[in-house]
């Protein structure tokens, strides 16, 4: 068998970052719809039906333009770079340190383990600022084709200085444990996945010592569908959440519990599942893009000496 790959901190950055960044350029306008259809209160009345995902895609550049689906996307680049870096070198500490002592392996659940934690700490760290500033940005229905029609918050760095100066910095990190829920388990599916479906296509082709790159893409793809399957209404809840303000002496626990009952009594249980087909349809895709890349990126920057320090690869399967 030939030996593992190898990567370092340096490694995980850079083709994190730009796996990252080509992911957020091709998948983002899918998250710009996904979050207006979270957003939307509109009521099936008289045999009316809400405006599903085209519709409301179509409906988005009609009224403000192409590039009112690319709302938003200054503040996704912005947390790329650190927000992949954190997941990927988290993950691999986490999963060096749940190894056998004996064997140097990781088990499956262990895997599981290290993506809870990789993926609470870049929620923490980074995902919930950047997606507060995020929501902010797309809820504006402006038209960015009008430079009279100006909108609260212009680009990403005055949303994150207005948002700071009239609500206070904690208002960057509200619906911090929702979204570490969603991310947790978004990362814990995410990596489990990939890992085993990879280690079973490399015992079903042992004549590869890599697998083909639209090998990568499909296993991505799979892996990155289950996770928004698995907690849509947290995702929903914490949309709603972010995009409003706080009501002063409402705890988060009872602001979580009215949105959530305001949901239910309003809109039904379906509306736990809004954006659910934007939502797969911009996860999995940005998946399979996020590793194709990376495995691509990773294994390039792995014959510079300056950066192979060997580490192993957090996306080596356990033989």
């Amino acid at each position: 068998m030939p030996p593992k790959r190898k990567t370092t901190p340096a490694i995980n950055l850079i083709a994190g970052g730009t796996a990252g960044l080509c992911e957020a350029i091709c998948c983002h306008p899918l998250d710009t719809i996904k979050v207006r259809m979270q957003l939307s209160t509109r009521k099936v009345l008289d045999g009316g039906r809400r405006m599903g995902f085209f519709a409301t895609g179509v409906n988005i550049a009609r009224k403000e333009s192409v590039f009112g689906l690319y709302k938003g996307l200054g503040a996704v680049i912005t947390g790329i770079v650190p927000k992949m870096a954190i997941r990927f070198s988290s993950f691999e500490l986490f999963k060096n340190a749940l190894a056998d002592k004996t064997t140097n392996k990781t088990s499956s659940s262990g895997i599981f383990l290290a993506g809870l934690a990789a993926g609470t700490a870049e929620a923490i760290l980074v995902v919930n600022p950047t997606d507060v500033i995020k929501i902010r940005l797309q809820a504006q229905r402006h038209s960015m084709a009008d430079p009279l029609d100006v909108p609260k918050y212009r680009n990403a760095a005055h949303a994150a200085f207005t948002i700071v100066r009239e609500e206070g910095i904690g208002a960057l990190y509200r619906g911090v444990i929702l979204t570490s829920l969603r991310q947790a388990t978004n990362q814990a599916v995410n990596f489990t996945a990939y890992t085993e479906i990879k280690a079973y296509l490399k015992t079903l082709q042992p004549q590869y010592d890599e697998l083909p790159s639209y090998q990568h893409m499909v296993t991505g793809l799979i892996s990155g569908a289950l996770g928004p399957l698995s907690n849509a209404p947290i995702d929903t809840i914490k949309t709603r959440m972010q995009k409003e303000t706080a009501i002063e002496g409402e705890s988060a626990v009872a602001r979580v519990s009215r949105i959530a009952r305001n949901l239910m009594q309003r809109e039904g249980f379906s509306a736990f599942y809004k954006g659910i087909t934007p939502r797969v349809m911009r996860v999995a895709p940005g998946q399979a893009v996020t590793f194709a890349v990376y495995e691509q990126v990773s294994k390039s920057l792995e014959q510079v000496p300056l950066l192979n320090g060997g580490h192993q690869s957090v996306l080596t399967a356990e033989d």
